[in-house]
């Protein structure tokens, strides 16, 4: 197993993630900042349901070897969720923008992965955040009674700024977030999807869109709250997509 290793790794205490799979499509040219280029390719990770979802990875062009991340070759990769605005022409608006920001990428091979002893192999896609419910939560049902939550938290990172990551809980971790108050520290695990959408547009226009987020399987908060007072969030649940 290879690895490409970044220079300067970041704090990982409250924003951890790692995917493995198979490289999507090869690297193209994102921005520059400061002279270190960065580069911009996607990773098709596999659920439990066998449905992939097909995730966005953002990687500094001093840990990248893009003539090994060709189509197909199975690799890991930890790193950060990332969070960045962009406008959006034809919706005239700007939108979030969520990725995994490559800290190491290791290149896998068959005998790598086939030595790697069993209760040490891990989780295709997994996501752990420590961050800030920065907007009310959206409690709802589904027409078959299913309970959602979506919410938003504030992930701090270094040169005092946050990621802003949309996540979706389930069941009794819907309940549980649905009773958060703006403010409240959680911490939470799961992992990161993509789902398809469809957005009319005001000229009668309909746009085939993808949305990523972090479906929720635990979360925990730390100041007393109102959901506390009412629950505990309890034994990790599956998220829906699977």
């Amino acid at each position: 197993m290879q690895t490409l290793q970044m220079i300067h790794p970041a704090t990982i205490a409250d924003n951890d993630a790692t995917l493995t799979g198979k490289v999507f499509s090869e690297p193209r040219f994102s921005h520059t900042i400061y002279g270190e280029g960065f580069y911009n390719f996607d990773v098709e990770v596999e659920r439990l349901s066998t449905v992939m979802d097909i995730l966005p990875v953002t990687v500094s062009e001093r840990i990248i070897d893009r003539a090994e991340l060709k189509p197909g070759v199975p690799v890991r990769i930890d790193g950060q969720l990332r969070s960045y605005n962009t406008y959006v022409e034809k919706e005239r608006r700007n939108r979030l923008i969520l990725t995994i920001f490559a800290r190491d990428i290791h290149i896998l091979t068959e005998q790598a992965e086939a030595e790697e002893p069993e209760g040490e192999r891990r989780v295709p896609n997994e996501v752990f955040l420590n961050g800030y419910i920065c907007k009310p939560a959206i409690y709802r049902k589904t027409p078959f009674g299913r309970e959602i939550a979506d919410i938003l938290i504030a992930v701090n990172r270094s040169y005092n700024k946050s990621d802003y990551i949309p996540c979706i809980a389930w069941g009794r971790n819907a309940r549980f977030a649905g009773k958060l108050a703006v403010g409240d520290n959680i911490r939470l695990w799961g992992r990161m999807q993509s789902r398809k959408y469809q957005k009319k547009l005001e000229d009668g226009q309909v746009l085939e869109k993808v949305a990523y987020e972090v479906s929720v399987s635990k979360v925990e908060c730390d100041a007393k709250s109102s959901a506390q007072e009412d629950m505990a969030a309890g034994a990790p649940e599956s998220g829906g997509a699977d």
